[in-house]
């Protein structure tokens, strides 16, 4: 594969009140950028039980490219209850397969194939996993069209300063939702000031492509130096809000790799992702209408 689009971190199984579905930010992104038709693959671990199995054969059978090792830890689940908005808690267990994620050669050689990657603060909790997306940033090959995807996911206190410094100064395209940038701001010592002025802060600070800021029924903006696409959140009937985010992350990429503008692969980032919440679970088939 050449211009490999990579979704790194956690993989785990959402427990869902009606079920468990498969889940993981890294997981959802690179499975939706297959459905754009572009080469993905999704890095992470999964214990020797039957939950890792299941894993495996769940991304076998959407013929989904993964690099996933076997570690002596469990694999990860997230225990997800929805609010009456359709919004899910999660409580998210520790110490699990996708916390140790091993740094191999495979891993490298892929690091080296790799276009585009999407990392996450959620999955940089535990040393190991940590030390290997930096490492594989570190071998992704040094092109200024590279895409290197920092999605903020601030969760039950699981990152700190340092981490998010880090990844925002090894990202050139930053996603945070309005209430992770309330949170990061006051850690950054900027908290007086409107939305729009942080995120024209930490584009220029962090010298990013590109900022794309979520702010749930309220709209999204896509910020780039010197211009800001904004588009509005459509009214749809949510099933549930899970995976919504990740849609939005890989249809916008998938559509920038594409050629297409800002603006337009802003909009096709919010179709898909207004189409997410319509499903059950993160990762349902998207319509052709969408994909093509």
């Amino acid at each position: 594969m050449k211009d490999l689009v990579v979704g790194m971190g956690e993989a785990l199984w959402d427990m869902l009140p009606e079920g468990k579905k498969i889940g993981g930010a890294p997981a959802n992104f690179a499975y939706h950028v297959k459905q754009f038709g572009l080469d993905s693959c999704v890095i992470s671990a999964v214990g020797n039980d039957e939950l890792g199995n299941e894993i495996i054969s769940n991304f076998d059978n959407k013929h989904l490219c993964h690099n996933i090792e076997r570690v002596a830890y469990p694999t990860g689940t997230v225990q997800v209850e929805i609010d009456q908005a359709g919004v899910p808690q999660y409580d998210i267990k520790e110490n699990v397969a996708w916390d140790n994620i091993p740094y191999t050669a495979k891993i490298e050689r892929l690091a080296e194939q790799t276009r585009a990657v999407c990392f996450g603060s959620l999955a940089q909790r535990n040393v190991v996993s940590r030390n290997t997306i930096n490492r594989f940033l570190d071998a992704m090959p040094d092109r200024p069209d590279n895409l290197i995807v920092f999605d903020v996911n601030l969760r039950q206190g699981f990152y700190n300063k340092e981490i998010l410094c880090n990844s925002m100064e090894r990202c050139n395209i930053l996603k945070i939702n309005d209430e992770e940038l309330i949170t990061v701001s006051r850690m950054f010592g900027y908290p007086g000031i409107d939305l729009q002025d942080k995120c024209w802060i930490l584009l220029g600070k962090y010298n990013l492509k590109m900022l794309i800021l979520t702010c749930g029924i309220n709209g999204s903006y896509v910020f780039t130096p010197g211009n800001v696409s904004f588009q509005p959140t459509p009214k749809v009937e949510v099933a549930d809000t899970v995976g919504a985010g990740d849609s939005f992350t890989a249809a916008f990429i998938s559509s920038i790799l594409r050629g297409l503008s800002v603006s337009e692969a802003h909009r096709k980032a919010v179709e898909t992702s207004a189409y997410v919440c319509t499903q059950a679970g993160a990762m349902p088939v998207l319509p052709d209408s969408i994909t093509k």
